[in-house]
């Protein structure tokens, strides 16, 4: 089984989101409440990843046509600003990059579930009971 490069899996992604906006768009869905909430469910967890991925080949595209630019530009200050945006893009790229492997890592099944934390000072007198206030205003947040 051969593995899918991150520009192939993004596009899956992608495909699968349409696929999903369209089951949206249905008279099917929409009159099977809990199936279009199941589909509404799917399509918002993809959207982050589908943006993000339009974002990163927008941003493809338009290094290419600034690295174009710099290559076609005569004048030596053209050239300055087609070199400034292609360094701008480049590392705006490698954020979203990162920014999209990490969209793409597993979700824990646990992360939707709710918790209780308990906070007590404990020992340590005022300072204990600082922190433990600082915590606390820290998780209502």
């Amino acid at each position: 089984m051969a593995t899918l490069t991150l520009t192939e899996k993004l596009d899956q992604i992608g495909a699968r989101y349409d696929e999903l906006t369209q089951q949206l768009s249905t008279s099917e869905a929409v009159s099977d409440s809990a199936r279009f909430q199941k589909i509404a469910k799917q399509h918002a967890e993809l959207e982050e990843i589908v943006e993000k991925h339009r974002e990163y080949t927008q941003i493809e595209k338009d290094l290419a046509g600034a690295h174009q630019m710099f290559l076609e530009a005569e004048e030596a200050e053209m050239k300055q600003m087609a070199h400034e945006e292609e360094k701008h893009l480049q590392e705006r790229k490698e954020a979203v990059e990162r920014e999209l492997k990490l969209l793409l890592l597993p979700k824990d099944p646990n992360d939707e579930k709710s918790v209780i934390v308990e906070i007590r000072a404990g020992t340590g007198g005022d300072e204990a009971a600082l922190f433990a206030a600082e915590l606390f205003r820290l998780g209502r947040t």
